[in-house]
């Protein structure tokens, strides 16, 4: 058991809100920016953004990685814990989360009526998503989120501990264990 003192939260009937939006500024050196439900910006969030776009990530980049924070720092809100004291049950129960909600839809206004879960696409053939998140967006979730709380405890602005550990299976042994080291 990781902690005796962290309640049980029912994650089937959580209720995750809008709370706060990523906003896009138009500004080349700044081109999405998170805010909270007030409007002020959250800083760790531009921090981070801001070491993105020096690494050269492009804006399209920054807005993925930008959703990705966002769910997160909504999760947060409603279990009522600062990003800074997020712990690995709080990383869990979200991943957790993610995988068992339904992803909020933009405003269907004037739209064709949607196509069964599962049916092709008749242009492109391609199914159409299903309800929840799909399986690669709680993995990039996760490793955002990894990336991001890294970089604020390298700094130390943030937490020793990284919520969002690598998976502990591949902690152990050696990297690549999986290939023969005699062959090139």
């Amino acid at each position: 058991m990781m902690n005796d003192r962290v309640p049980e939260r029912d994650l089937s009937r959580l209720a995750v809100p809008r709370w706060g939006r990523l906003v896009e500024t138009g500004d080349r050196y700044e081109p999405y920016r998170l805010v909270d439900a007030d409007g002020a910006t959250v800083a760790p969030v531009a921090v981070f953004f801001q070491e993105l776009l020096a690494a050269g990530k492009a804006a399209a980049t920054v807005r993925s990685y930008g959703m990705d924070l966002l769910r997160w720092w909504r999760f947060l809100h409603v279990v009522e814990v600062p990003w800074g004291r997020a712990t690995r049950v709080d990383a869990r129960d979200f991943s957790c989360w993610i995988q068992l909600t339904v992803k909020p839809r933009a405003a269907e206004v004037g739209r064709r009526p949607a196509r069964s879960v599962g049916a092709p696409n008749p242009v492109t053939g391609k199914t159409t998503p299903g309800p929840g998140y799909a399986p690669s967006t709680v993995a990039h979730s996760e490793t955002v989120l990894r990336r991001f709380y890294d970089l604020h405890r390298d700094a130390g602005s943030g937490p020793l501990l990284n919520p969002f550990p690598l998976d502990l299976a591949r902690r152990s042994g050696r990297a690549h264990a999986h290939h023969n080291p005699m062959e090139t």
